[in-house]
């Protein structure tokens, strides 16, 4: 009855929706939880075959590395996304990650920069790359 044309399509509008394995938040906060050097900061929009940004601004927690640490929801990862997004809007957010220290590393797409937003256990922004 249904064409595989249509099933691939509803596949991917369905894991879009629900969010797929991470889940996607939507990139909408207004809080003003970020610093004052952070809030100023701008995205770097994304455009297809420009290559990116490579640049640090604040403190990136000493030893992390792409990949590390849990990836976590609730009401902690809210707020870390809400610095976030304060801080950096633009982009969104596709997943809150904590890391071993217990910071958090809120991961951006649809922009070039800043691709990490690191957020303390305070929910202050304190650097980016």
């Amino acid at each position: 009855m249904f064409s595989r044309k249509l099933t691939r399509p509803i596949a991917v509008v369905a894991t879009a929706i629900g969010g797929g394995a991470y889940g996607i938040f939507a990139a909408t906060s207004s809080s003003g939880s970020g610093t004052a050097s952070a809030a100023t900061a701008k995205v770097i929009p994304f455009h297809r075959g420009q290559p990116s940004a490579s640049k640090v601004v604040g403190q990136v927690p000493q030893g992390w590395s792409p990949g590390s640490g849990t990836i976590v929801t609730g009401t902690a990862a809210n707020k870390a996304e809400a610095a976030a997004v304060a801080a950096y809007a633009g982009g969104t957010v596709n997943r809150v990650v904590l890391l071993s220290n217990g910071d958090y590393n809120v991961h951006l797409i649809g922009v070039n920069w800043p691709h990490h937003v690191f957020v303390n256990t305070d929910f202050k922004v304190i650097g980016a790359e």
